[in-house]
């Protein structure tokens, strides 16, 4: 297969999904439309006319229903040749849309492709779509919905994660996130969106002590859900501090071919997705990130800088427990507890902070790991071009 690239990648701020925040006066298609703009603006003709558009979103009904690419296609007046795709994996949306992107121009179906995740969490909120699939009693008890905050939870219980391991995670995120918001290598490819210049969901008061005084905010969801949790129950431990805020965003990739203008920013070594366990939730994508340092003939210690999705809390804590990382190299610009998840876009944003993050210390190799609900979990590894 031939060699893929990633010629750029940019993102958008995170904004508050609520009425006022930053990003909620601006549409889906249009937080898409501005981030395929900066990539032409940065890339030229490649990116102005690539061979498709293909964005992750989850949540597709209301303002993100009728096939999102298509209508951000559209909107951004990309040329008609220009095939789009709407897909939806859960959280990891916006990296599968990369990896569909990089196995399309690997196999010489495509030479450049657009490629990321758009969510407006604001216009359309999370289960707004009301699919069946998340009251179907008929299912197996291990086949039905369970809200991913819940799943947290279970996780967190069956891991023997404390309450202060979230805190600790959740302090870190925090803390690094604001005190690298104005960072220009770390945020040099995060592009001005609307009226939002920085990340809008960050609170840099957060202290060890505000954290321990915030009570866990999910327990009467085990009620809720008690058929598809077959009657267990478990010590309710993440509060809203330790879940990432929802929030507004979209990110975009420019994934090429070998020998295209302009020069590149990394290669990319790997890509893996996997399944996992639908009851233990948001470990799927450890099993990815093992699949993809597998492909790769790489390991943790060989990464410069990772990005790991904070998921909740407790996906970060089991990471920096159980993995043989440094964690001075994890989540360098602090991670989702911090800035927020704006769902299918997320894979995409990610993307564009690891190759920040790369880019800043001059590291070689980056990983960026994605986990979602219900078993879905993918991962990608890259090698950064020199400039």
């Amino acid at each position: 297969m031939a060699d893929v690239y990633l010629y750029d990648a940019v993102r958008t701020p995170r904004g508050t999904a609520r009425p006022d925040g930053g990003l909620a006066g601006l549409s889906p298609q249009e937080l898409a439309r501005q981030q395929a703009a900066a990539l032409a603006a940065r890339c030229g003709e490649i990116a102005a006319t690539p061979d498709a558009l293909i964005l992750g979103c989850v949540t597709q009904s209301g303002t993100q229903g009728g096939h999102i690419a298509l209508i951000s296609k559209l909107h951004a007046g990309l040329p008609d040749s220009t095939a789009a795709h709407s897909i939806n994996n859960y959280c990891a949306s916006g990296l599968s849309a990369i990896g569909q992107a990089v196995a399309k121009v690997a196999s010489g179906e495509a030479k450049a492709i657009l490629a990321g995740g758009v969510e407006s969490m604001s216009a359309t909120p999370f289960l707004s779509d009301r699919a069946a699939f998340y009251t179907d009693d008929s299912l197996p008890p291990r086949a039905r919905f369970v809200p991913p905050v819940l799943a947290a939870d279970r996780l967190a219980n069956a891991e023997g994660i404390t309450r202060a391991d979230l805190d600790a995670v959740a302090l870190a995120s925090q803390q690094k996130a604001a005190a690298t918001d104005t960072d220009t290598a770390l945020q040099k490819s995060r592009i001005a969106t609307g009226p939002l210049t920085g990340e809008e969901c960050i609170r840099p008061q957060t202290t060890a002590e505000s954290l321990a005084a915030t009570p866990p905010a999910f327990g009467e969801l085990q009620q809720q859900y008690a058929s598809a949790l077959e009657g267990t129950t478990f010590s309710p431990l993440h509060s809203i501090a330790h879940a990432p805020p929802i929030c507004d965003g979209a990110g975009l990739a420019l994934v090429g071919a070998e020998g295209l203008v302009p020069a590149p920013r990394a290669r990319v070594i790997a890509f893996a997705e996997s399944g996992g366990d639908p009851a233990a939730s948001l470990t799927a994508g450890f099993a990815a990130m093992d699949k993809v340092l597998a492909r790769a003939g790489l390991t943790l210690c060989d990464m410069d800088r990772i990005e790991f999705m904070e998921a909740f809390a407790v996906t970060i804590a089991k990471f920096l427990r159980e993995r043989d990382a440094d964690p001075a190299r994890v989540n360098v610009s602090g991670g989702h507890l911090a800035k927020g998840h704006p769902m299918g876009a997320s894979g995409a944003i990610l993307t564009s902070t690891l190759l920040d993050a790369l880019d800043a210390c001059g590291g070689k190799y980056g990983l960026v790991v994605l986990t979602g609900a219900m078993g879905v979990g993918a991962a990608m590894v890259v090698e950064r071009v020199e400039a």
